[in-house]
């Protein structure tokens, strides 16, 4: 159990029932607003420099205003800082904090905050998964590798209100990183406090427009408006309770109950009833992230055989599992970077061209040339993915593709979410992996950086190549807008040769919103912090 968890305390069965009883259908006790929202699996963690996936994300975006806040409508605003300015050369950012900020606690936030919070992140003793994510700032990989002190970061506080970041190169896309979670500040004050029980329930301190009033494992968040957050006279929605419910049938069913206001994701059993019958309450669009298979290259044989990993990959049809499977709109894979990236042309390997008979030919072609398959060698493969319904029916279908075409003995192992993570992550994993990749910013670095040699944990295949992670440092330092795409091509073109990963499609978000819900727009980034909605 993680820290976060252990840290609930002192919350009586009564007033986990109180909680539980206050459904959409039922009429406030006071004129308040409470907002219901599922949300997957339970949170990992909620620290920001700590957290990895979706779920937890979802909460953040309303505990924790980032330098820039997303609007709900595919945009980012400003949010912890007021106005910034660029110098000259594109290096040095100045971030003009608001003077008016005040953690929920209700002390000032200050830029020495800033700076505490992004050494903690680049700081190994960390471990934090996204400290790559400061990389552009100066200083921060040499921090990362233990080759400087946390201090030699280049942030500083000019005063308490100027938060200045200089960059190793003109970095075009490091407004747009500056939403994320990895780039939030905590109140050094609270973590001096109190430690690593800073994250517990009754000593976490926010600074975005709600802050955490109870957390029940198994059961619910549940987040209350800031009242010193500097928009809360014009936020809406009181309170917001995320439901993890990694059982997508039980969320469905939880919406049509009317005890939730919004789904954070869709059984694929139900799609076409859902097509047919709520038609008005089903949200679904396009959604910036790629759905993947991962090899474990530390292991054999797919470490050395990069023809057995292209026979796997050429194996998995995708138009059965977009158009059978899942039915939710997502579009079959072939790259790796999703179509409307900014500034790209998308890499697509002459193999996306051919009929999936071609491509079953080509694959027993390679798999009978690496000794396996019908009269070779047996072949014993293990898939991984976190326990969900949609996970278990790609698994198996992958798994029945692998086994009809290939020859091979295919079993799952599904993983509740935190252990799923860790065991991914360390690469404890025994052959594939189920991955995903939502877009953070809106720029194919941010998903190709992923598959560099010295990137670490979040390298989903433990990928690496020296003329990749070339390609790759020469694009981070270039200015030159056509050149840099050109460069970020030819990464994306080697790793796909390389067989990295096996694509299966592009995501489409996909929600049941309630009626009652007012402000929710689609999105690319599907991105909907409380704070800008609203209820009827």
């Amino acid at each position: 159990m993680s820290s976060f968890w252990k840290s609930v305390r002192g919350l009586t069965a009564a007033a986990a029932l109180v909680v539980a009883g206050l459904g959409v259908a039922a009429a406030p006790a006071q004129a308040q607003k409470v907002l219901h929202r599922g949300n997957g699996a339970e949170p990992e963690t909620l620290d920001p420099a700590k957290s990895s996936g979706v779920p937890e994300s979802w909460i953040q975006y309303d505990l924790f205003d980032g330098l820039l806040v997303p609007d709900g409508k595919g945009n980012f605003i400003p949010g912890a800082a007021e106005r910034w300015d660029v110098s000259a050369d594109a290096r040095v950012y100045t971030f003009h904090l608001r003077r008016d900020a005040k953690w929920s606690d209700g002390t000032p936030v200050t830029a020495h905050d800033w700076v505490f919070s992004w050494r903690r992140v680049v700081d190994p003793k960390t471990a934090a998964d996204y400290a790559y994510f400061l990389w552009p700032v100066k200083g921060a990989q040499d921090v990362t590798f233990g080759r400087k002190p946390p201090e030699a970061l280049a942030v500083r506080a000019v005063d308490d209100h100027t938060f200045e970041v200089t960059l190793e190169t003109p970095t075009p896309y490091f407004l747009s990183m500056l939403h994320h979670h990895a780039t939030y500040a905590i109140s050094r004050a609270n973590v001096e406090k109190f430690g690593n029980d800073f994250i517990k329930a009754g000593n976490l301190v926010t600074n975005g427009a709600y802050m955490l009033d109870q957390a029940v494992p198994q059961s619910h968040i549940r987040l209350v408006k800031n009242p010193h957050h500097y928009a809360a006279a014009t936020t809406p929605i009181d309170t917001v309770i995320f439901y993890p419910t990694e059982n997508q049938e039980a969320e469905l069913k939880r919406y049509r109950a009317g005890e939730l206001h919004v789904t954070y994701e869709l059984p694929v059993t139900q799609m076409q009833w859902l097509r047919q019958n709520l038609p008005s309450e089903l949200r679904m669009a396009p959604y910036f992230g790629t759905y993947f298979y991962a090899p474990n290259l530390t292991r054999e044989p797919w470490k050395s055989d990069k023809d057995l990993r292209l026979a796997l990959n050429l194996a998995i049809d995708r138009d059965i599992i977009v158009e059978r499977i899942n039915q939710r709109g997502e579009i079959p894979a072939y790259s790796f970077v999703p179509p409307n990236t900014t500034n790209y042309t998308q890499q697509i390997p002459d193999y996306a061209n051919w009929t999936q008979a071609q491509r079953d030919a080509k694959a027993k072609e390679l798999i009978a040339a690496a000794g396996y398959g019908p009269g070779g060698k047996p072949l014993a493969i293990e898939i991984l993915y976190n326990t969900q319904e949609n996970h278990r029916k790609v698994a198996i279908a992958v798994a029945s593709m692998w086994q009809q075409k290939l020859g091979v003995r295919v079993t799952l192992n599904n993983q509740e979410w935190k252990v799923f993570l860790s065991t991914r992550d360390e690469k404890q994993f025994k052959d594939v992996t189920r991955h995903g990749w939502i877009g953070d910013y809106n720029d194919a670095n941010n998903f190709l950086e992923l598959v560099r040699g010295d990137i670490g944990k979040q390298n989903p295949s433990a990928f690496a190549d020296p003329q990749y992670d070339l390609l790759m440092s020469e694009a981070n330092t270039t200015t030159d807008v056509a050149r840099r795409a050109d460069l970020l091509q030819q990464a994306e073109r080697l790793m796909l040769e390389e067989v990295a990963v096996f694509p299966i499609h592009f995501y489409s978000s996909r929600h049941m919103v309630s009626p009652k819900v007012v402000g929710w727009t689609d999105n690319l980034m599907d991105l909907h912090p409380s704070r800008f909605l609203d209820l009827k």
